[in-house]
């Protein structure tokens, strides 16, 4: 059983915003019945074309999605059309006090309806990844339901997903007959070395404050996505001048390569921060 927060079960039994709008200025529709989720999504504009004034949305679903496209219609009243773009499917989620990650393609299906219908409104080609239709622009990955490469990898980066499991709960891709997981994986893999090209440069001179920051980046960023995928994970304890200490979690936590892992982290932090680090591991 999910654990749902009580603003997503207020959205579910007290929706805002049921219905369509006859007159709409734009309508988006993803997902289909077949896939098991569907979303339209109508937006009015004011009298100078310039911000949403109203937004209504009809779906078939689960709660999840119910309460993000409620939230949904919610957060974009009020915004210019540039603004509304810019509303991620982790901002409904937060909207909401966070979602299951099981239920995060709920998000991600209401905010690839609003692309859709602000691409429609300007007139322009609108990105579509459902099973009913085909994206020349991109490969079908998931045939199950008609998921392109591209629409996967967006999700991928955007969300920072590093596990094909994570790539089902956010998009549903591999989530039938699961023969598109290699591809899922390989993609992960495409977006993580496409990360790993844009260089961290490094300044001539570090300040404390910015060196300590660069290491918590480099962290973040290079190391921990490349441990995450083999089951692994560090947890950073200390930063003393150029001495870092670290404590490795999950796989990685009492692995006899260990030592090996954390020769890995100090190459990689003397690469992209400073040739001086060194790095500590510690228990605990």
């Amino acid at each position: 059983m999910w654990d749902y927060t009580d603003k997503v079960k207020e959205h579910f039994l007290n929706p805002r915003n049921v219905g369509e709008i006859i007159d709409a200025d734009a309508v988006g529709e993803v997902g289909s019945l077949a896939c098991g989720d569907a979303l339209k999504l109508f937006i009015k504009l004011d009298e100078n074309k310039e911000r949403i004034v109203d937004a209504k949305f009809q779906t078939f679903g689960c709660g999840s999605a119910i309460a993000s496209s409620s939230a949904l219609t919610e957060m974009v009243k009020g915004k210019t059309l540039e603004e509304a773009l810019k509303i991620t499917n982790q901002e409904i989620a937060d909207f909401l006090g966070g979602l299951p990650e099981e239920k995060m393609h709920c998000s991600v299906m209401g905010q690839e309806a609003l692309e859709v219908a602000i691409a429609k409104y300007r007139g322009v080609e609108a990105p579509v990844h459902g099973h009913d239709h085909v994206d020349t622009e991109g490969e079908i990955v998931c045939k199950c339901f008609g998921l392109t490469d591209l629409f996967l990898k967006k999700v991928i980066a955007s969300n920072k997903l590093h596990t094909a499991e994570q790539v089902t709960h956010f998009t549903k891709a591999g989530g039938a007959c699961g023969g598109c997981i290699p591809k899922i994986k390989e993609l992960i893999a495409e977006v993580l070395g496409e990360e790993k090209k844009v260089a961290v440069e490094k300044p001539v001179k570090l300040t404390n404050l910015r060196k300590m920051q660069l290491i918590q980046e480099t962290l973040e960023n290079e190391v921990r996505p490349q441990l995450w995928a083999d089951g692994g994970d560090l947890e950073l304890v200390d930063i003393d001048g150029s001495t870092v200490q670290v404590a490795f979690r999950k796989a990685c936590a009492g692995c006899a390569s260990s030592g090996n892992t954390a020769k890995f982290v100090e190459q990689k932090l003397r690469e992209l921060v400073s040739s001086d680090i060194v790095v500590q591991e510690v228990q605990g």
